[in-house]
């Protein structure tokens, strides 16, 4: 809400109306002079933020008869936590406190002063040039969108690619994008320092090279909120990746039970919530329920979209007993119609046609995952998808040329013959 998906999926809506402006040409629409006025798309983020926080509110919390408790808060021992100077004694308990932006060990980071996706939100003055660091989905995302509305973008990496985590394609589609829009990439580099003046300097393996910055965002991954929790008196483990659980989301403390981006490598605000209804059933009401049963999907909202869920496509490629089919953008006829054709749809699955994992490239592709995803949890086969009936014209056909595609690998010689001699028979 505060410091996440939403403002910054605001800033995205705005960035992404400043592109469709300057790019309507393209259309036959011609406008004049695209001026982006960032304090006002700043101004207007923080209006939709302040409409949609009395969902989250404590005071909402209050009224459906939960007792809230505001302030630090510890364990003290392994059925009691402290907070605010108080004593409250649990049957259960969840940790559910996130996690926080990373810092690179960088000498000078500190001292030069810089955002996190906790502070980046507050800006009302557009950065004249910006550098951010860490090219996972949030570089990417604001890395874009910061272009849009007219700063200067430096995405500087140690990694030779983005989105590491995503099929490569789908990388060198965004990657191709960010450039083609004007991002700068500054990929294979090794932060040496940042100087007092914002300036980072980097070695890319052939000497040190200067990149300047008016301000610096990072971007370089999550740590969990584990400190001052007084694990040890509750005789609960964290390690680097968060707090230690089950399958079923119980710590060390049998009454304890953690959720989140504390306890989970997949920090999305999504799965947060499904985690947070596996610890109510199993904590509450003696369910069973697994973590590892969940289907996740996610997406990194740039333009266009990469939406995944399931295995990755380099895990695909060591099975010899997967299918990997894809469908380009250029095959779907509302994306060529709508101009939008860099892009894919692609899904593994085994010889009968269940769905291990897929990949979506597209403006919208975290709209259409779900129903992969659907499919996936549900044991459903890509059969069902080329049975499923799309609206046309629509993006979302792309699903089910995907089982269309699978059909005709169905299609082997021997049925063919078969086929031809039913065929031959009936005339």
């Amino acid at each position: 809400l505060n410091v996440g998906c939403v403002p910054s999926k605001a800033i995205i809506r705005a960035a992404r109306a400043a592109h469709d402006a300057r790019t309507a040409g393209g259309y036959g629409i011609h406008v004049g002079a695209i001026e982006v006025d960032f304090a006002a798309a700043m101004a207007r983020m923080r209006a939709l933020r302040a409409g949609i926080a009395p969902h989250d509110s404590a005071a909402r919390l209050t009224s459906l008869g939960i007792d809230v408790f505001l302030g630090e808060a510890r364990f003290v021992g392994r059925e009691v936590v402290e907070v605010a100077g108080q004593r409250l004694r649990f049957a259960r308990a969840v940790i559910a406190t996130g996690a926080r932006a990373a810092a690179p060990a960088v000498p000078g980071l500190a001292e030069a002063g810089y955002l996190t996706n906790a502070t980046v939100f507050a800006l009302t003055a557009r950065p004249g040039r910006l550098v951010i660091i860490g090219g996972g989905p949030i570089g990417c995302e604001l890395a874009q969108a910061f272009r849009r509305l007219g700063s200067e973008v430096v995405l500087v990496d140690r990694g030779e690619t983005l989105l590491a985590r995503d099929d490569p394609d789908a990388s060198a589609i965004v990657r191709a994008r960010l450039l083609a829009e004007g991002v700068e990439l500054v990929l294979g580099a090794e932060i040496r320092r940042v100087e007092p003046d914002r300036t980072l300097v980097v070695d890319r393996g052939r000497g040190e090279e200067r990149v300047r910055a008016d301000q610096i965002l990072v971007a370089a991954g999550r740590t969990p909120n584990v400190d001052g929790l007084g694990l040890a008196a509750a005789g609960i483990i964290a390690g680097a990746h968060g707090i230690e659980v089950d399958d079923h989301l119980r710590t060390a403390n049998r009454r304890v039970f953690a959720a989140g981006d504390v306890a989970s490598r997949f920090q999305f605000t999504h799965v947060a919530d499904a985690m947070a209804r596996i610890v109510l059933q199993n904590a509450l009401v003696f369910g069973r329920k697994r973590v590892s049963a969940l289907t996740i999907p996610w997406c990194t909202y740039t333009d266009p979209e990469v939406a995944h869920v399931g295995i990755s496509a380099t895990d695909a490629a060591k099975r010899a007993d997967l299918v990997t089919l894809t469908v380009p953008l250029a095959e779907v006829d509302r994306a060529v119609l709508d101009g939008e054709t860099d892009g894919f749809a692609r899904v593994h699955c085994d010889r009968k046609g269940r769905i291990l994992g897929a990949t979506l490239v597209a403006r919208h592709a975290g709209e259409t995952i779900g129903e992969l995803a659907l499919a996936m949890t549900h044991g459903l086969s890509l059969g069902a998808l080329a049975s499923t009936i799309q609206p046309y014209p629509t993006q979302a056909e792309a699903v089910r040329k995907l089982g269309d595609a699978y059909q005709r690998t169905r299609l082997t010689p021997r049925v063919q013959r078969v086929l031809g001699w039913l065929m031959r028979r009936r005339r």
